[in-house]
């Protein structure tokens, strides 16, 4: 098999792939690309084994990072939870993964990783990192999701929030965005990691357009928890949350879990993807349990020629985590700008 090279921001066939592959998800979109290139300074490649003048029928879609801080390396995506090849045939994953073991030879690179939703042959390629993956199947009643939540956490604080008069408050305006930001510089600081840079959400909703949503939870002016949101044909992804801990007994970020139910039901969505969870954090795990979502097991591949294996960079970087909690807004915000590039 001939396999060939393409951008995807500027090849007029991309979006059409993306449209009709049943394998396609939010972080395939033109969007999605677009801000990783405006924001980081990645530029995407698609592999694929249609030459230029046919019609685009598969892909696998990476990233080239480089960084002097954590090295060069191919990943299909950057900061994505999961992001499954676009073949035509099973049988030809091993064409593309002779492509990017050699590729990454050629390049000198630390690794390739691949971060597939769907499991299946790895191809040369070796189990890597493993997280916990949560989706929620859309097809019962409302009256039967809002049962199989978990009954103080779910149900209970819903309630909670209704008393309290908690509203959302939908949409990607500025001030949307702004507000968004704020609960999400406070949710970092307290998880001792550094937040991405505010450029990364305004090109994000820009770039994704009506398939991008922040959801905000209101009490009265005061917005308590908020949640960014991708859609892609029936599949809705919560990508991003966060919220005022002071304010969580109100209940905002279980109320906007529910309404984003809800909508999805109304908008005719089969499942809500609930993204990755790391394996440590059984926390993060269970709350995701308690809204009645499935947990599966998600594994990435990866091949390198090197010893040492692939980390999580927040682990890399965990002398400046220790200081996290004493910086101040601007500073927390301008690491986060300076590091993220270096984590992809």
């Amino acid at each position: 098999m001939t396999i060939y090279t393409t951008n995807p921001l500027t090849d007029p066939r991309w979006d059409e792939l993306v449209e009709n592959h049943p394998r396609a998800s939010a972080f395939h979109h033109r969007g999605w690309l677009s801000a990783l290139a405006n924001t980081y300074g990645y530029q995407p490649l698609a592999l694929t084994s249609c030459p230029p003048q046919e019609k685009l029928e598969d892909a696998v879609v990476l990233c080239v990072v480089s960084s002097w801080l954590t090295g060069k390396r191919l990943v299909s995506l950057p900061f994505t939870d999961h992001c499954d090849p676009l073949l035509r045939r099973p049988e030809d994953a091993q064409a593309f993964s002779n492509w990017l073991r050699a590729e990454c030879d050629r390049r000198h690179c630390r690794y390739v990783e691949l971060r597939p939703r769907t499991q299946g042959d790895p191809c040369g390629m070796q189990a890597g990192r493993t997280y916990h993956f949560h989706v929620l199947d859309l097809s019962p009643s409302l009256n039967q999701l809002f049962e199989s939540l978990h009954k103080v956490s779910g149900r209970r604080n819903i309630r909670r929030a209704r008393k309290e008069e908690i509203w959302c408050d939908v949409g990607t305006s500025p001030r949307h965005v702004e507000q968004f930001y704020r609960l999400m510089l406070m949710t970092r600081r307290r998880h001792r990691l550094f937040p991405q840079p505010l450029s990364w959400f305004q090109n994000l909703v820009a770039g994704m357009g009506a398939k991008a949503q922040i959801w905000l939870a209101r009490k009265d002016q005061t917005t308590v928890a908020a949640m960014l949101t991708l859609r892609h044909r029936s599949s809705v992804m919560y990508k991003y949350g966060c919220s005022d801990a002071k304010l969580h007994k109100l209940g905002g970020m279980p109320f906007l879990f529910w309404n984003l139910i809800e909508q999805g039901k109304a908008d005719g969505a089969k499942e809500i993807d609930f993204g990755r969870s790391d394996t440590a954090n059984e926390g993060l795990a269970r709350f995701k349990d308690r809204f009645g979502a499935r947990r599966e097991r998600l594994v990435y591949y990866q091949y390198s020629k090197c010893d040492r294996p692939v980390m999580e960079h927040r682990k890399e970087l965990g002398f400046f985590r220790s200081l996290l909690p004493m910086m101040p807004d601007l500073l927390l915000s301008t690491g986060g700008r300076l590091l993220y590039r270096h984590m992809g």
